[in-house]
């Protein structure tokens, strides 16, 4: 793996712990440190009311037309016949016939009211734990097919989609025994997952995140390595995560997808600590290629390390990158993260 490293170039580094640049075949020069940063860690519908049309009727003999009373004027017309014994049932008849046609009309092509929407969907999410402490996160949101997604889990974050049946799963690095992971959809809709992964306390996890297209990655070279041989693990060459679960090395894991809107973009490496076969030493190391997309500006990351006693350190990186001339050039970071030393089980 042929590439062209810088010397410093400016680099301003918020970290904890002073932040080491190299060129290859060059002399190396000290970064600057400065003070640590702590740890970061939702219509109702009324009906129209109908307006009444009174029927026009001829009065029949003998009949008088009594003047509706205010409270029904809005209802009816009533007809009352005089008070004849043997009309009487005829005269309730038509009255209730009369009532009935009246409580029926409305006006011609008048629409009829749209009934109530009905909300049958929901977010749901589920975390199961998976082999190499990973936690297997399942999102159904049928009602968001096709939407971003932010899934946080103690200060890492990264953005996923959902397809076109509002479905998404994904493989996630637990950071936490006690895993809770978090679904944010740009709505401000989502649904929490945790899970219990009991096995993080063999692993040693580094995490590095950024927002945007800026041309991070993280590279580990296992018991020193030479870059672009077996033991060297980037995201252009992950490893399974058997390799992890049998003892045998790590593995990187890299969530986020530079080209989606707003992306946010993680890359994590694993190393089986508690079951390692061998002793010696994990060479960790930050690299920042020089692209369109961010030369000539300062780019930020953020490193957060979990160790396997439980403990959690989190760092963050500022780095002027060279001019657009510099295109293709890599800037190499040591000791933004601390190399781990394996001890053989």
């Amino acid at each position: 793996m042929n590439k062209t490293r810088i010397i410093t170039i400016g680099g301003t580094l918020l970290c904890a712990i002073g932040i080491g640049f190299f060129m290859q075949n060059a002399a190396s020069d000290t970064g600057t440190a400065a003070a640590p940063i702590e740890p970061v860690a939702r219509a109702d519908f009324k009906p129209l009311s109908e307006p009444a049309f009174p029927v026009r009727n001829e009065p029949q003999q003998n009949a008088e037309l009594v003047e509706p009373k205010p409270a029904e004027a809005a209802a009816m017309t009533e007809i009352v016949a005089p008070a004849d014994p043997k009309s009487e049932p005829e005269a309730e008849i038509a009255k209730e016939v009369q009532t009935a046609a009246l409580a029926d009309t409305t006006l011609p092509g008048m629409p009829s009211e749209p009934e109530a929407p009905q909300v049958t969907c929901g977010i749901d999410a589920v975390a199961t734990v998976d082999a190499g402490a990973m936690v297997k996160l399942d999102v159904t949101a049928p009602c968001l097919p096709g939407e971003r997604v932010v899934v946080h889990h103690n200060g890492m974050m990264f953005t996923a989609a959902t397809d076109d049946t509002g479905a998404m799963s994904t493989l996630v690095p637990a950071l936490s025994e006690t895993a809770v992971l978090i679904v944010e959809f740009a709505n401000g809709e989502g649904a929490v997952a945790t899970a219990d992964v009991p096995s993080l306390m063999f692993y040693d996890r580094v995490v590095l995140q950024w927002a945007g297209d800026m041309g991070f990655e993280l590279h580990a070279r296992e018991y020193g390595a030479e870059y672009g041989s077996d033991g060297h693990v980037w995201s252009g060459a992950a490893r399974e995560v058997t390799a992890a679960a049998l003892g045998q090395g790590g593995f990187m894991t890299r969530l986020g997808d530079n080209v989606a809107l707003a992306p946010r973009v993680v890359e994590v490496y694993t190393f089986p600590t508690g079951t390692a076969s061998r002793s010696g030493d994990i060479a960790l190391s930050v690299e920042a290629e020089v692209t369109a997309q961010n030369c000539g500006q300062d780019i930020e990351a953020q490193s957060l390390e979990v160790k396997s006693d439980g403990t959690l350190r989190t760092q963050y990186l500022t780095l002027a990158v060279p001019e657009c001339s510099s295109i293709g050039d890599f800037l190499v970071l040591n000791n933004l993260v601390d190399d781990l030393k394996i001890a053989a089980n």
